[in-house]
């Protein structure tokens, strides 16, 4: 078995930060704790002291632990979800998220 993180990065639209909140937590949170070989996940706030220069893209963070023996495996099942509407979308997500996965180096 193969390790994985999927590293996605998100903001809420100006103004409804609750509304996303509830939404992720609620919705999206579980919906993705439901892909395949998806075993935890970690979520992050952007802290308030940066280094200098830096210009974070996004307010939040999840690390979703991965272990699957390809990839392919998470990527095409998630996207079978977010098509189908069993992985929820929400307008006031902004837009500008994004969504990464990395393979764990032995």
């Amino acid at each position: 078995m193969t390790r994985y993180v999927f590293v996605g990065q998100s903001s809420p639209v100006d103004g409804r930060e609750e509304e996303y909140v509830q939404w992720y937590l609620n919705r999206h949170l579980p919906a993705m704790l439901q892909c395949a070989g998806v075993v935890s996940v970690r979520r992050f706030g952007l802290a308030d002291s940066q280094l200098p220069g830096t210009t974070p893209a996004c307010k939040y963070l999840a690390i979703y632990e991965i272990e699957t023996e390809a990839a392919r495996t998470f990527v095409e099942d998630m996207l079978r979800r977010a098509v189908s509407g069993i992985l929820p979308s929400s307008n006031a997500n902004a837009p500008g998220s994004s969504g990464v996965v990395w393979e764990e180096l032995k």
